[in-house]
């Protein structure tokens, strides 16, 4: 696979122009001045979240991010929140709920690492590659390891993928990635092995699912909206931030949505009906337990709650949904994108509400 270049601003205005969809210049401006006038805000996210098609009559349920943002603290309280931002808190919490997670092979503070309830003080390369092999000794059905930061991997940042093949060649790559983990804390987790139905719409990365929940002023937990992401390059993480694409999906049946959604820098003005590698329509791809996948994120979201609006991300496993991370300060304005406007949707109505939006 092939990554696709970044578009810069005029090749993406270029695009619009010609693009047979969009709305006439005159009603995008009209569009643009009342949204300011209604938002008392310049619409910048007009154009990402695709308003300037002519299906998108419906542009006042479309909230800018500004305002989405500022909802979260309201509905999350601040000492709730490590649970989820600080992974090592986040498996150390939910793990005795019998919730099945990735398995931690080995963590790190610093050049202090634990496996198997034991510490190792690295302080060269050399050693951590060592203790990387050990790693990969003991746990001999994973050819590959995810490194992930502790905390702080917003957007696919910090996140590594490590392959048992690696460790015995001289790349410097290891002496970097043995920098970089020693400067903070990480975490090393099995791969998982995602169902083989997630691998015919894209092998090279797990795909996830990101699900939300709210729970209202009842106490009630209710499903808000979920959507996939996949990778559309060779990127090993499915995040749209790191070239990937978001495709809505239908929670009664599980069934992906007609469109997909990506970054306007990696796909421009396109909105992709299928896989461009593996060429999978998602109109017609349906996720594998995805009924298990919102029950369980149902499950989790009722375990905390001091924390009300959470977007989960849940991968599909070989026999099932694997709960990968839960996220406080979660991407609400793509869930704007991907619900086709947030005040559309009659449980995030109940959300704005609560907060006067």
């Amino acid at each position: 696979m092939k990554n696709f270049s970044k578009l810069g601003s005029g090749q993406i205005l270029k695009q619009l122009l010609k693009d047979p969809d969009r709305k006439p210049l005159l009603k995008i401006a009209l569009e643009l001045v009342y949204l300011s006038f209604v938002f008392r805000t310049l619409p910048k996210y007009y154009f990402s979240r695709f308003l300037f098609k002519k299906d998108r009559t419906n542009i006042r349920d479309y909230y800018p991010g500004k305002l989405l943002y500022g909802i979260k603290p309201h509905f999350n309280e601040n000492g709730a929140t490590d649970v989820l931002e600080n992974k090592l808190y986040f498996d150390f919490f939910y793990r005795p709920f019998n919730i099945n997670l990735p398995k931690i092979l080995m963590y790190n503070h610093r050049d202090v690492f634990v496996v198997n309830n034991m510490t190792h003080h690295i302080h060269t390369p050399s050693e951590f590659r060592a203790l990387l092999q050990e790693v990969f000794n003991a746990n001999k059905m994973n050819d590959s390891i995810f490194i992930k930061r502790t905390y702080g991997t917003y957007g696919g940042a910090k996140i590594y993928k490590l392959l048992s093949g690696q460790l015995g060649s001289d790349s410097p790559w290891i002496n970097d990635l043995f920098q970089e983990v020693i400067q903070s804390g990480y975490l090393f987790q099995e791969t998982v092995k995602q169902h083989a139905e997630m691998n015919r719409l894209n092998s090279s990365c797990l795909n996830t699912l990101r699900l939300a929940t709210f729970i209202n002023p009842d106490g009630q937990i209710e499903m808000i909206n979920g959507y996939l992401r996949t990778s559309v390059t060779n990127n090993y993480v499915d995040n749209i931030t790191a070239g990937g694409c978001a495709i809505s999906i239908d929670l009664t049946t599980g069934r992906l949505d007609e469109f997909g959604y990506m970054s306007l820098k990696d796909g421009g003005i396109r909105m992709p009906t299928e896989h461009p590698f593996t060429h999978t329509i998602f109109s017609e791809y349906t996720i594998p337990y995805f009924e298990q996948a919102k029950q369980m994120v149902i499950e989790v979201a009722g375990y905390q709650p001091g924390l009300r609006l959470i977007g989960w991300d849940v991968a599909i496993g070989e026999s099932g949904p694997v709960l990968i991370e839960g996220n406080s300060d979660f991407d609400v304005a793509g869930m704007d994108k991907m619900m086709k406007g947030v005040r559309s949707n009659p449980v995030f109505r109940k959300v704005l509400k609560e907060v006067n939006l």
